[in-house]
């Protein structure tokens, strides 16, 4: 079982995703990763500080996509990393690739 990249950024599997992101009172950003992932590894730490700083206003978690090809299908994503940001169980937005913490933030701005 892969490790979590920080204690502020949960690992969530096929079989918690419903109660973890679906069921969530916060928006959820998930992070869709793999191990062999260059740019996956590039935004690790971006959202372990971005979790910290966000914490009461955006749930940050991670699902591993070799682990979890059941939510991987589900949401149909393809490429690593996808963001996804969830809202009372739906998908609402969705960022492919990493990117620097300040433009993460400005395409996160309307969904916190």
């Amino acid at each position: 079982m892969p490790q979590t990249y920080s204690v502020d950024v949960p690992i969530v599997t096929d079989a918690t995703f419903d109660e973890e992101v679906l069921r969530s009172e916060l928006p959820v950003l998930v992070d869709f990763t793999a191990d062999w992932c260059p740019p996956c590894r590039m935004i690790k730490p971006v959202l372990a500080e971005m979790a910290r700083e966000e914490a009461g206003r955006l749930k940050i978690v991670q699902v591993d996509v070799d682990s979890n090809p059941q939510t991987q299908r589900a949401y149909g994503v393809l490429s690593m990393p996808t963001l996804m940001v969830f809202r009372k169980g739906e998908p609402v937005k969705s960022l492919v690739g990493a990117r620097p913490k300040r433009r993460l933030q400005q395409d996160l701005a309307d969904v916190r």
